[in-house]
């Protein structure tokens, strides 16, 4: 089976992002160079139970390519059907989910909790292996608290248990997104495992993705946060790793090119009622930084009505133009 990390022809991952990274935003980060997406976290349990909302978080495309679909659960048998089901839209791979800090996914069992419970780790990582016949990962923090460290011993367990890849997050599930992330903890895991390594955790500019690859020796590194409004940082980093100087610092008018594209494919894919409900957050994202854009920002913030929102954003983004505009 060839590992699908090893055949990438970039080194830059997006991350699976819950609330995030549906269809639409996969799709521009696809366009601006992102080697491999992932689909949302995905409940095992809700997908064996065919719940039309579950089963939404699989909606993909023939330009959504190549996708890793994450999974989450407790139960080996559980997560087997689900990777069965999972594996007839042929994914690129399947991962596992082991990271997780959020506690509605803790209390169920899974997540980062894994991590305090190997010996089920690594009975779930055998069955899905077994089951979907595809490739499969496995996400996981540096461990459960900064007393637990043990992302390398969970590492070996993926690794034995038939994981093609593990992507290690450096926080600690105790941590959440909080503090810094360990880079040296994803450094450990690279030189106890044969299998590759993604690296995750601070990579907030193109210039700490190639940090990181030097640091770790990783093999690719996973992008999550950001990424949020900032999806031209897999330009960046692809832009850097070619050995050319990163031109993916965006104008205003690419920001407002890009942001309207995926306004446009969130109400196509999604349809409108769920865009008007879900495209503000990205609408505050891609405006962050931007001459006065707080007082957009906070503006924003107020509304619900999507043509509102759009009419406001197209007026900040004339009244951009006007003050660039010689006099």
């Amino acid at each position: 089976m060839s590992n699908v990390i090893s055949d990438l022809q970039g080194k830059a991952l997006l991350a699976p992002l819950a609330g995030v990274t549906n269809l639409p935003f996969r799709l521009v980060a696809r366009r601006l160079g992102c080697s491999l997406c992932f689909t949302e976290m995905i409940s095992a349990n809700g997908l064996i139970r065919e719940s039309a909302q579950t089963l939404e978080y699989l909606k993909t495309s023939p330009e959504d390519l190549p996708l890793g679909i994450q999974l989450f659960g407790a139960d080996p048998l559980v997560m087997a059907r689900a990777a069965v089901m999972v594996a007839g839209q042929n994914p690129a791979l399947i991962d596992i989910n082991m990271g997780c800090p959020v506690k509605k996914v803790v209390k169920t069992g899974s997540g980062a909790v894994l991590m305090k419970n190997p010996l089920l780790a690594g009975r779930i990582i055998a069955a899905v292996v077994r089951a979907a016949k595809l490739p499969v990962t496995v996400k996981i923090r540096s461990g459960w608290s900064r007393s637990s460290i043990n992302a390398v011993e969970i590492a070996k367990i993926a690794e034995d248990s038939g994981s093609s890849a593990i992507i290690v997050h450096g926080r600690t599930a105790d941590q959440g997104f909080s503090g810094v992330a360990d880079w040296n903890i994803i450094g450990s895991v690279k030189r106890a495992v044969r299998i590759p390594v993604i690296g995750n955790g601070d990579i907030r500019e193109p210039e700490d993705a190639l940090r990181m690859l030097a640091q770790t020796g990783c093999d690719a590194v996973m992008v999550g946060r950001g990424a949020l409004g900032n999806p031209w940082i897999f330009m960046g980093i692809h832009q850097l790793l070619a050995g050319e100087k990163d031109h993916g610092r965006p104008s205003w008018p690419d920001r407002q090119e890009v942001m309207n594209q995926h306004w446009e494919d969130e109400v196509r894919y999604c349809g409108r009622h769920f865009a008007d409900r879900s495209f503000r957050k990205h609408l505050l994202w891609y405006t962050k930084g931007l001459a006065g854009s707080a007082r957009l920002r906070e503006t924003l913030g107020k509304m619900t009505d999507s043509d509102a929102m759009r009419s406001e954003v197209e007026r900040y983004f004339r009244s951009l133009e006007a003050s660039e505009s010689p006099k």
